[in-house]
């Protein structure tokens, strides 16, 4: 593959990652005038009805009962209660530090692949357990201990682990634009009910549903960016790209609210960031080494002689 070509998949990453971020500082700027769940569901609505777009114009609806698949479900719920876990978030922090703390998520799911029994490695243990240190750092735990908040952070962080270790055995017979609107559908529903039951509803105004209809088209630009991103470069040159998640989080925080992070933060987010990519980098090694390793069979041909 050129190196244009991975070069136009890293503009890809980049895209989708400010892509999913600016949607995000959509979705935080309505949380300032109404309730975070209330958002969350107002959004699913939204977004349920753009992936169900989707699943017409590729005509996957014969397989929407594949969604029934209890990995499927599984997958599902995990994906529910992480996005309920960081909107709330995401409403009471700056969205700097929710973002980097969720930036983990690849991180645990090595931990939690090694605590399954797969081959993991000293080196990506210990690239874990740097990004953990990072988002202590960014956390900042006093000697009251951690806020409820920060906490809600880390458990969409270990929720989006699991939805990550589940996912890999959903059956790929199932398309992933049916897997996505099942979840929305489920969040939303979800949302909306634990609305109901612990907030008190505020009518949304034709500006606050202007912000949410933009917030979910740029979550489906950011995942069709994603999609292009592969295609267009190789996973090694690419991936690494998936951390300026925690770059753009930053520049969000101080063009739309004026804030920074301070030292400590910023110094945690970049060791959430490095620690990630140099983890994809090390995955990337040793598939190479494999590879080498074990080339296949030999062709018959080349056999002789």
């Amino acid at each position: 593959m050129s190196r244009t070509s991975d070069l136009s998949g890293v503009a890809a990453m980049l895209a989708a990652t400010a892509f999913f971020v600016v949607g995000d500082s959509f979705m935080k700027l309505v949380t300032e005038d109404l309730p975070p769940l209330e958002v969350l569901f107002l959004r699913g609505i939204v977004a349920s009805l753009v992936c169900a777009a989707l699943v017409t114009l590729r005509g996957e609806w014969p397989t929407l009962p594949g969604v029934l698949d209890p990995r499927a479900v599984l997958r599902a719920v995990g994906e529910t209660l992480c996005t309920l876990c960081y909107v709330v978030a995401l409403a009471h922090m700056p969205i700097a530090d929710v973002i980097a703390i969720l930036q983990t998520t690849p991180l645990l799911v090595v931990v939690g692949a090694a605590l399954l029994g797969e081959r993991t490695g000293a080196a990506r243990l210990g690239l874990a357990l740097v990004g953990f240190v990072g988002a202590l750092m960014v956390a900042q735990p006093s000697a009251a201990g951690v806020s409820p908040v920060v906490l809600l952070a880390f458990g969409a962080a270990l929720l989006g682990a699991g939805r990550d270790l589940a996912g890999r055995s959903v059956p790929t017979r199932i398309p992933v634009t049916v897997v996505n609107l099942a979840t929305m559908l489920l969040m939303t529903v979800a949302a909306g009910i634990m609305s109901l039951a612990v907030e008190v509803w505020t009518p949304p105004s034709g500006g606050h549903m202007t912000y949410l209809g933009v917030a979910a088209l740029l979550v489906t630009f950011g995942h069709t960016g994603l999609l292009l991103a592969y295609r267009l470069g190789r996973t090694a040159s690419v991936a690494p790209f998936y951390y300026s998640f925690a770059l753009w989080g930053v520049v969000a925080g101080l063009v739309v609210w004026g804030t920074l992070p301070n030292a400590l933060a910023l110094t945690g987010i970049a060791l959430i960031a490095g620690s990630g990519a140099a983890t994809v980098l090390l995955d990337q090694k040793r598939r190479r080494q494999d590879a080498t390793a074990d080339p296949g069979p030999v062709h018959p041909s080349f056999e002789e002689g």
